[in-house]
């Protein structure tokens, strides 16, 4: 059962006392928890449950015909997920106790205090909802592919740890609490974000903003709005997008960003629910879902004291990390592809294709833009194209101030004072190079113009080499 079929079955009370049923009736309905059933016979209850479905059960412990202690047993037996309140006005530990041991979620002792009463259903109610997370977050898991593909359309990849985040993220995308998304710049954060959205199914809109650079007074004017003569110029109200996302989804990005004073107004809507326009002493309720992204290390924030520890903890009850483009390199076609035909039909010419080199180099490209980068790229070689094949050249000119060696030689272990990687004994400069040019056509699967590109020299110095090393090694003593 979805979170939103759980939260919307309605909360049985059972008691014979009927003036305690009215005035729990009313204390719960007050609270915002409308759909409330009563009973004032226990025997009703198993016939109720066996014909309709409900959230939580508020059960009498001293009931007559028959007691609230063998009706619980039945329940558990029956309906082991559903949570039972007991209720008593026996303040016995032992009673608790056993309570507790034959399936109880709660023990209330009466006269029970309201607020007891709200915060003991709200409890059962939220266990309730996580147990369902859980176990749809575990059969989702258990798939290699996700279930609802069409909400992950904009998105091309083929990657296995892609669609993993993509069934996570439909197991967490009903529920009402924030998500943080995390990555690189350019790894498709706001995409994440719409799918999220997409899938929640959430009447309202999904309302974005980019919170990079707005101090505290225009970060609480965008979001919470503000009401007349609130400051000079406030000739009107104005409402913010808290109030425009409604029922929806409001998505801020790079909240790493966010000023200390902006944090904690945050803090205070994710916690309250409720916000504050400019010049306005009345509160008013939000109802959106927060979405929230950012490049920065958030965890090393927090370790520096630049973002707050509570805000961070709130906002990663749903953590999804994005990887970067260079972890998933089987997706480079796939991607490349797709944005070469989109550079074609905005740009109104044929769609070129990829030279047979292109994907060995772009698999041994860095990719610090990620995804952003790769469209920036295939774009430009789009528009310089005046043949049926994409100029390599034009990657290799965009890419000259990123294109470096991944990590270094697997012989190289110890670090030199100079900050190169060295083994002891120092290799001599032949074996440096022969290390050197195996390594290169490696990544470059035998390509000997993307090799050299990866080297720093020509495709001919490079020929050289090899010439003059399969001509070493065919003689014992290195002469013809």
């Amino acid at each position: 059962m979805s979170y939103k079929e759980i939260t919307k079955l309605p909360i049985l009370l059972v008691d014979d006392e009927p003036q305690l049923l009215h005035s729990a009736s009313i204390v719960l309905r007050t609270s915002g928890l409308s759909e409330i059933l009563t009973l004032d016979d226990s025997r009703a209850v198993l016939p109720l449950l066996a014909k309709q479905q409900v959230g939580v059960i508020v059960l009498d412990l001293m009931m007559p015909y028959l007691s609230g202690r063998a009706l619980l047993e039945q329940i558990a037996s029956e309906y082991p997920d559903m949570p039972v309140i007991m209720m008593t006005a026996t303040n016995d530990l032992q009673t608790a106790v056993q309570c507790m041991q034959a399936g109880a979620s709660d023990y209330l002792v009466k006269p029970v205090d309201k607020n007891c009463l709200v915060a003991a259903v709200r409890r059962a109610m939220e266990a309730r909802v996580l147990r369902a997370e859980f176990l749809s977050l575990k059969e989702r898991l258990l798939t290699n592919s996700p279930h609802e593909p069409r909400a992950f359309a904009e998105i091309v990849t083929q990657s296995p740890s892609m669609f993993a985040i993509f069934r996570y993220i439909e197991a967490i995308a009903a529920s009402p609490q924030p998500v943080l998304i995390t990555g690189e710049t350019g790894t498709g954060k706001e995409l994440i974000a719409r799918a999220v959205h997409r899938l929640s199914e959430r009447p309202g809109a999904l309302v974005a903003v980019n919170v990079a650079g707005l101090d505290d007074t225009m970060f609480s004017d965008t979001l919470f709005g503000h009401a007349k003569g609130s400051f000079t110029g406030a000739d009107r109200s104005r409402d913010g997008l808290i109030a425009s996302a409604g029922e929806g989804t409001l998505f801020l990005d790079e909240i790493g960003d966010l000023t200390m004073a902006s944090q904690v107004k945050l803090l205070r809507l994710l916690q309250d629910g409720t916000f504050y326009p400019l010049g306005s002493d009345r509160p008013r309720q939000n109802r959106a879902r927060i979405v929230v992204a950012t490049h920065c290390d958030v965890r090393r924030d927090v370790d520096s004291g630049t973002f707050r520890k509570d805000l961070y903890f709130r906002l990663r009850t749903h953590h999804i990390q994005l990887p970067a483009l260079r972890e998933r390199i089987e997706d480079l076609p796939h991607l490349t592809n797709h944005f070469m035909g989109k550079a074609a039909r905005t740009l109104g010419k044929p769609a070129p294709a990829a030279p047979l080199a292109l994907y060995q180099w772009l698999r041994n490209y860095p990719f610090p833009g990620n995804i952003r980068e790769l469209e920036g790229m295939v774009f430009d070689a789009v528009a310089r194209c005046q043949g049926a094949v994409l100029p390599l050249q034009s990657f290799k000119d965009a890419g000259a101030d990123g294109v470096q060696m991944l990590g270094s030689l697997d012989a190289l272990s110890t670090i030199s004072p100079s900050g190169a990687s060295f083994p002891d004994p120092l290799p001599t400069l032949k074996e440096a190079e022969e290390s050197l040019i195996c390594e290169a056509l490696r990544r470059a699967d035998g390509n000997q113009g993307v090799a050299a590109g990866l080297l720093g020299i020509s495709r001919q110095a490079l020929n050289k080499r090899l010439i003059r090393r399969d001509s070493d090694n065919s003689s014992p003593n290195g002469l013809e």
